[in-house]
């Protein structure tokens, strides 16, 4: 792989992982304009290496408390002191909701990967699920309560949002646009419930890594340097985007996503449709 398209796709990978504009389509997108039709796992789990690295420097602080809140939590449980526990600790319960709510995906991902994976054949598909994506995020914000936070979140708002993160595995869903908007119709307050959506794609970029890692070391070798660049392009990319979208939440509102999702999903699937 040319090293200048790696590092191109490297922050299409980075950006879109966290945008709520659908990393998948996109990929697939970019991967048809530049003609690569070959798969390079080894270049496809390094990008997902990335963005988790991202993710997890992004809230290092809040994930060491969820680990260190989770593993007191497990004495409490010899204690008996669990629900209260959970109580008096947010970060205990955020770690305990995060594993509920990454259950749905495990789930959807061991009974239906082969049929999934059939789906990123062509541009089609992802481009009309990208119109789906546009249309969550722009009435999700419209129905939002925004009453519930991290001191009030229960089981039923992070089985919802486990549910959207779940749908996502279609390409042309936004992982974070999905769970983002399952969130608001929740009523997640809008920034806890980004920042939610991010922490709970740390378990399941870590799964998919480790599913696809396997058989990757000759690959590497051949293409070394265009994995390590799109890598690291990943990396910032993936950072940059979760800093602005935190903020783009909390000064203004989604619906420039909502309208870049229907503008180019729209284009696809009409030139897909019309051009093929």
């Amino acid at each position: 792989m040319d090293i200048f398209i790696a590092i191109i796709i490297g922050i299409v990978q980075g950006l879109t992982e966290f945008l709520p504009v659908s990393s998948s389509a996109h990929l697939v997108f970019v991967q048809t304009f530049f003609g690569l039709t070959q798969n390079n796992m080894a270049f496809d789990v390094l990008l997902h290496i990335g963005t988790l690295v991202a993710v997890v420097g992004y809230f290092f602080s809040d994930i060491i408390k969820m680990i260190k809140g989770f593993f007191l939590s497990i004495v409490d449980i010899f204690k008996g002191n669990f629900k209260n526990g959970l109580k008096n600790d947010p970060y205990k319960k955020l770690a305990w909701l995060v594993i509920l709510a990454t259950i749905p995906i495990g789930i959807v991902g061991v009974l239906f990967n082969d049929i999934i994976e059939s789906l990123f054949t062509g541009v089609t598909i992802p481009a009309a699920f990208l119109l789906v994506t546009g249309t969550l995020l722009y009435f999700s914000q419209r129905y939002n309560t925004g009453n519930i936070n991290l001191e009030n979140i229960s089981a039923k708002e992070a089985l919802i949002m486990g549910v959207g993160q779940s749908c996502a595995i279609l390409p042309g869903l936004s992982r974070s646009g999905t769970t983002i908007a399952s969130g608001y119709l929740a009523g997640l307050d809008k920034e806890f419930a980004a920042k939610f959506s991010f922490i709970l794609s740390i378990p399941a970029i870590l799964g998919a890594s480790i599913v696809e890692f396997h058989g990757i070391g000759f690959s590497f070798m051949v293409n070394f340097w265009p994995c390590i660049l799109g890598f690291l392009a990943a990396v910032i990319a993936g950072f940059f985007a979760i800093k602005v979208l935190l903020k783009l939440i909390q000064e203004r509102s989604l619906d420039i996503f909502a309208f870049y999702c229907w503008i180019v999903g729209a284009i696809i699937l009409i030139s897909s449709l019309f051009l093929h």
